[in-house]
């Protein structure tokens, strides 16, 4: 819509080109008086000012993009904090044409498959925008529900339906994080607190989300997408951080962090498009405005080359490369390419993130942020379709942290082609568990731990009676979520503690997992620490900590991990341990568990355990027994109980407290004592966190 050179005109003879994702942000054709950039993208701030001149009834210059127009109501809503400079969802990058066409501007990093769409957790990361789709074409297409995207296979995405008054779940999750601090600098630049926090409200918020979907019945046609839901709601709210574009280090984020969702990357400000590979912004040269490459995301969707851990070589975007059905042809310097193209001259860094596959879920994916990278040389190569494809290559910088090279080492060692330095044993369970477990040493002379027995478990020396009688489910298939007859789903509240894959919810006083008083059968979605190991895990010796524990896999937030095995011991016992100072593997549950501001537990509920259980690991244990204590840990424990009719069956179970990458020590806070027993001799904390207390109990 425009004004005819100055005059009070409107041409309604016109149509405007709309995509049918409910958060697009608009592109509107700016004023003589303020420059515009050729190809602005949707996930960079909105800069272009409102359309001139007098709007049809019905219109406003700027309306809710998460509902219907109301003529009779109009409102403006604005993400608290940000005086509207930034849309509600970077879906994807757009071009802006001569007469105001817009197009998908950032390359795919997906690969192509049957179905032509990644999946991340089950979940497609695609919407309906071709990555060279011009919008005339998607003029034409058949009107879609606001409320609903479509994936390329044609399966609706279910972005918005709940019987859940979700509005009031997100304010809970958020009061429980205590963001009162979190103001509008935070947001405009972030620190490693607030980008910690704004992960896990997400990933807390999209793992309750799938918790509601999961308790549905499945509708037929429709993919749901709490990853995306979960995004688009924080957005809206504000709750974001770094939301301006910047070239080079983002604060708060650091190089080795990992990601499951792209819109993690998009929330937290390392990469804005969530299905765009090349992620770019518009420099001010001159009178003029041209794009410098910001970050790209590398997963193996077009002709890349990533063997080398420094060094990729990077495919350029468009050709309709991945876009089956449709003819393949040569890739054009625009958009993505040119910003790639500019960012070689002008020599800025780019972020570089590698997609990785993702072990326990075959069709996802891990993005994992490989640092600073340097364009070298570009050139124009014939692709496998021969057409014209562009190459850059890009250098990694020197003295950042290992990230992607750390990937490439555990994966020679898992196929045997480089042999791990410093091994001591290659199973220290000795079959025990159903995954190695190796024992290394690159420190010093040490050969083996103090002598312990290996016991995966708990072991009680007599049973402990149960207060309250208890009836096992009887779900011959397995427990199913929304399955209100379930007692086992009673005893949790209802719901399911797990979402489909395994991962916890949230931190519960006690969870009830089925148990041996139940008929459903071993791989029942309500057993999921009851089947031993699901990681490869090392314990290796650290520098001034004896040993550790840490893993050769990827962890997401709220896996479980193992659970505390020992022997089960009275409080008098362990005292007299205690006294002798010999009480360095005992764990005791009725300590305060300390895991940090908020964590998990949105229901701010206390702990609730049967009986107060004491373990003691010094001569029977497993893994746990050699975790280490941390004030900023990315591990906790959760009480977890076994229906069992005849006896108390109560365990200690480790969870993630975030996302982990590979070889990442795990640490969990051993807590806080009891305030009768404060005079407790503390011990010197060596954990070297930046929250660190000094000491611990």
């Amino acid at each position: 819509m425009e004004d005819d050179d100055g005059q009070d005109y409107v041409d309604k003879s016109r149509v405007l080109n709309v995509r049918p994702l409910r958060c697009l942000a608009p592109i509107f054709p700016s004023t003589p008086s303020f420059p515009s950039f050729p190809h602005p993208q949707a996930s960079s701030p909105f800069m272009c000012p409102p359309p001139a001149g007098h709007f049809p009834p019905g219109f406003a210059s700027f309306y809710p993009f998460s509902g219907y127009l109301d003529s009779h109501n109009m409102q403006t809503p604005m993400p608290f904090g940000f005086n509207g400079s930034i849309p509600a969802v970077p879906i994807n990058s757009f071009r802006s044409g001569a007469n105001g066409d817009a197009g998908s501007s950032g390359r795919s990093s997906r690969n192509p498959g049957p179905s032509q769409y990644e999946e991340e957790e089950g979940y497609s990361d695609w919407v309906h925008v071709n990555d060279g789709e011009d919008s005339s074409k998607a003029a034409t297409k058949k009107k879609r529900i606001p409320k609903r995207a479509r994936a390329r296979s044609g399966q609706d995405i279910n972005v918005a339906s709940s019987d859940v008054d979700v509005d009031a779940m997100v304010d809970k999750i958020v009061e429980s994080f205590n963001l009162m601090d979190f103001d509008t600098f935070k947001r405009a630049d972030g620190d490693k607190d607030s980008v910690g926090y704004i992960r896990m409200i997400y990933d807390l918020l999209r793992r309750k989300l799938s918790q509601i979907e999961d308790s549905k019945e499945s509708t037929p046609g429709v993919t749901r997408r709490p990853d995306l839901r979960a995004g688009t709601i924080l957005m809206n709210k504000g709750i974001r951080t770094n939301v301006k574009k910047r070239i080079g280090v983002v604060p708060g984020v650091e190089v080795g962090d990992i990601f499951f969702f792209r819109m993690e990357m998009c929330l937290v400000g390392l990469h804005a498009p969530i299905m765009a590979g090349i992620d770019y912004m518009g420099l001010k040269v001159s009178q003029d405005e041209e794009p410098v490459a910001v970050s790209i995301v590398s997963s193996g969707g077009y002709e890349d080359n990533s063997e080398d851990a420094d060094v990729l070589v990077y495919s350029g975007q468009g050709g309709n490369i991945n876009n089956k059905g449709m003819e393949i042809t040569d890739q054009k310097l625009e958009r993505g390419n040119l910003a790639l193209e500019k960012s070689l001259h002008r020599g800025n860094e780019v972020r570089v993130i590698r997609g990785v596959k993702d072990i326990a879920n075959p069709t996802g994916k891990i993005y994992v942020y490989d640092g600073l990278y340097k364009i070298q040389e570009s050139w124009v190569d014939k692709g496998k379709s021969g057409c014209n494809v562009f190459k850059y290559k890009l250098v990694r910088l020197s003295r950042q942290p290992e990230a992607y090279t750390v990937w490439k080492s555990v994966q020679q060692w898992k196929d045997g082609s480089t042999a791990r330095v410093g091994v001591i044993s290659h199973d220290l369970t000795s079959g025990a568990e159903s995954i190695p477990v190796s024992l290394v040493n690159d420190v010093d002379d040490e050969k083996w731990p103090s002598n312990f027995t290996y016991y995966p478990g708990l072991k009680y020396s007599k049973p402990v009676n149960s207060n309250e009688s208890s009836t096992g489910c009887g779900c011959h298939g397995g427990c199913l979520a929304g399955n209100s007859s379930c007692p086992c789903i009673q005893r949790n509240g209802g719901n399911l503690p797990y979402t489909t894959n395994g991962v916890l919810v949230s931190q519960k006083p006690l969870i009830h997992e089925c148990g041996s008083s139940c008929i459903c059968p071993p791989n029942c979605k309500n057993r999921v620490c009851q089947s031993g190991l699901k990681i490869r895990l090392e314990v290796f010796k650290t520098k001034d900590k004896g040993w550790g524990l840490r893993s050769w896999d990827p962890i997401r937030s709220g896996a479980f991990i193992c659970e505390y095995g020992g022997e089960v011991t009275d409080i008098t016992s362990a005292e007299e341990l205690r006294c002798v100072n010999d009480d360095d593997y005992i764990f005791y549950a009725t300590r305060t568990n300390q895991s940090g501001e908020g964590f998990l537990n949105a229901s701010n509920e206390t702990l609730k355990i049967p009986f107060p259980l004491i373990i003691n690991a010094k001569h029977a244990g497993n893994v746990a027994r050699f975790m280490n204590h941390s004030c900023s840990p990315n591990v906790f424990w959760q009480p977890v109980l076994r229906e069992n009719s005849k006896e108390c069956d109560l365990h200690i179970v480790f969870y993630a407290y975030r996302h982990i990458p590979p070889m990442t020590e795990l640490t969990y806070s051993y807590g806080i004592v009891p305030p009768d027993r404060a005079d407790q001799r503390r011990k010197k904390c060596l954990c070297g966190s930046a929250k660190c207390l000094g000491y611990f109990y």
